[in-house]
């Protein structure tokens, strides 16, 4: 996949509000986490659960592959810092999204890719930019990423929350994992890394 995907059709967030909510699925929240945690902007991440039809669903329920949520990752962000369609494009670039249920070694449902959209406004931009790398062939494959209302959100279990930062240098998921993909973050959006 090229390592640029304009953003220049799309406009920013809406104007007048202080922060903006964006909800990611791409494999593993430990690691959708830790790479948004990364960018200018962003004021606040949280590891979750959503799409699912329970309420409040624990991480084992999760990973029973029985409730149909996602592992997520909520994102407040300030969009006069950085818009929607930045986080959009931050998103289709740090992982693969062409794998059905499967992100490396994580399979199931619960690693599926997915944007949650809370207003009609990210729906559109999500499914035109979808539709828009589909036809420009960035993929070998086709994107099998789902386009789903946001719905019984809850909030990971502690230990979730902050994870790489917490763990990397005891875990080795985090060093084998996480840390290539925030490498390559680090690569390819330079110009949107946090600077603090």
């Amino acid at each position: 996949m090229s390592d640029t995907i304009s953003t220049a059709a799309f406009t920013g967030g809406k104007s007048g509000e202080e922060t903006d909510t964006a909800t990611f699925g791409a494999g593993c929240f430990w690691c959708v986490e830790a790479i948004f945690q990364q960018v200018e902007g962003v004021l606040k991440v949280s590891s979750g659960y959503c799409g699912g039809h329970v309420k409040n669903p624990t991480y084992e329920e999760v990973c029973s592959k029985t409730t149909g949520h996602a592992e997520v990752a909520q994102i407040v962000f300030d969009p006069k810092k950085i818009s929607y369609d930045e986080l959009l494009e931050i998103f289709w670039q740090t992982h693969d999204p062409t794998t059905l249920n499967r992100q490396g070694n994580d399979e199931g449902p619960q690693y599926r890719s997915a944007v949650f959209y809370h207003n009609a406004e990210q729906k559109q931009k999500a499914e035109h930019y979808k539709a828009e790398l589909d036809k420009s062939g960035a993929f070998s494959k086709p994107i099998v990423t789902t386009i789903e209302q946001y719905k019984n959100y809850s909030e990971a279990e502690n230990y979730h929350q902050n994870y790489y930062n917490l763990n990397k240098n005891t875990n080795p998921y985090c060093y084998y994992v996480i840390k290539p993909k925030l490498d390559k973050f680090e690569k390819v959006f330079a110009n949107k890394k946090r600077k603090n």
